[in-house]
């Protein structure tokens, strides 16, 4: 008798977007950390929850700050702007009304995270994911998306293509078989532009100045590229959308491959574990996978107000880990430490950094600390001596 194996091939789509640091709710999270920069810049121990709204010429600037720092806010807000590239023909600017609805943190909350042992700002749970997909460890789909709204953004600031605003967004879509990914299968590319160009011109320069030089390795004869596919983009950011800090989170994190706890970063000072202990699960799922323990690593953390210690922490490796399962537990458990106040040292996060993680996404640029792979060799010690214990 012979034994047939039969292989099926499983293939799928998965997309992910990204925006550009134009779009309104970019404009928004760039000026909310732009307001935690400044409070860390002068008084480290800044607290900071920063929302901001953009409609019009209008931004309205609210949350509640407790900072020795002298903040000009209107000032921090327009200079943003500036620096993003909107002008007064693009009926929103430097010059736009700006409304300040700022207190400072509640004292209630103030009990549980100034206390010595530093308790979490406030309850949630946090995710931190990684894979071998892509360079940085990242989700290919987001990867791409992220590269995309930078190119855009690159090709406009140096001129290469005069006609473009500020305003953009991109999304990938990519094919996988058997959980790997093969090929770009779409492409969509929104860029907000001046009237003076045809869209034959702006499809044309868009594909050869922005999606071949980013996705090219990846694309096919069949790659379906929808460049604008309104026809057009003249009324663009926040003319044409309100903007608001905080809602685009999945575009921050890993594009939907994994799970989001809900809770935004941009305006928040690290004491907000919504913003720390997520970078801090991002730091431990990069580890694992670079040390070669697993292929995939998804973290869930979970936290108390007031309470230093995590109260769960869960692993999904999705079959791929080398290792057992409580193996890898054991040995993260006992190189990284998860209180607030550990992770804001050992991750050095009360420098005044955040206003350049509001665009292009917080995870899978090698520039922030919480990228480094600094904990590989010290993770595949200890599973080494987990394994010989168990072996005893």
């Amino acid at each position: 008798m012979y034994s047939v194996e039969v292989y099926y091939m499983s293939t799928t789509i998965f997309s992910s977007e990204s925006v550009t640091e134009g779009h309104p709710d970019k404009v928004c999270d760039q000026i909310s950390d732009a307001i935690v920069d400044a409070a860390l810049r002068e008084d480290p121990f800044s607290r900071v929850a920063a929302e901001s709204l953009v409609k019009g010429n209008n931004i309205v600037i609210a949350g509640e700050v407790t900072t020795k720092a002298n903040l000009d806010y209107k000032e921090i807000a327009r200079e943003v702007i500036r620096e993003i590239g909107y002008e007064e023909k693009d009926g929103f600017s430097d010059k736009a009304n700006i409304n300040l609805l700022l207190t400072q943190q509640s004292p209630d909350i103030d009990m549980g995270v100034s206390k010595e042992d530093q308790g979490a700002g406030d309850q949630g749970l946090m995710f931190g994911y990684a894979t071998r997909e892509a360079p940085e460890l990242m989700p290919l789909p987001i990867y791409l998306a992220h590269q995309l709204t930078r190119r855009l953004t690159f090709v406009r600031k140096q001129g290469v293509l005069r006609y473009l605003r500020p305003d953009g967004k991109s999304q990938v879509s990519v094919v996988y078989e058997n959980d790997f990914p093969t090929k770009v299968h779409t492409v969509v590319l929104s860029a907000h532009h001046e009237e003076s160009v045809s869209q034959e011109q702006l499809r044309k320069d868009l594909i050869e100045n922005v999606i071949i030089p980013v996705c090219g390795p990846w694309l096919s004869p069949d790659t379906i590229f929808h460049v604008n596919p309104t026809g057009r983009f003249v009324v663009g950011g926040p003319v044409a959308d309100s903007g608001l800090t905080g809602r685009k989170i999945i575009v921050d994190t890993y594009g939907g491959s994994a799970p989001h706890g809900g809770g935004a970063f941009s305006g928040k000072d690290p004491s907000k574990v919504d913003r720390s202990a997520a970078y801090a699960a991002r730091h431990i799922a990069k580890n694992v996978v670079a040390a070669g323990l697993a292929d995939r690593c998804e973290i869930q953390v979970a936290y108390a107000i007031g309470i230093a210690k995590p109260v769960s922490l869960h692993f999904n490796f999705f079959g791929t880990n080398k290792v057992k399962e409580d193996k890898i537990r054991t040995a993260v458990e006992s190189t990284f430490d998860l209180r607030p106040a550990s992770i804001i040292k050992n991750l050095n996060l009360l420098q005044p950094m955040y206003r350049a993680t509001a665009a292009y996404g917080h995870f899978g640029r090698p520039e922030f600390s919480w990228e480094k792979t600094d904990k590989v060799d010290e993770l595949r010690r200890t599973v080494q001596t987990l394994a010989l214990q168990a072996v005893r």
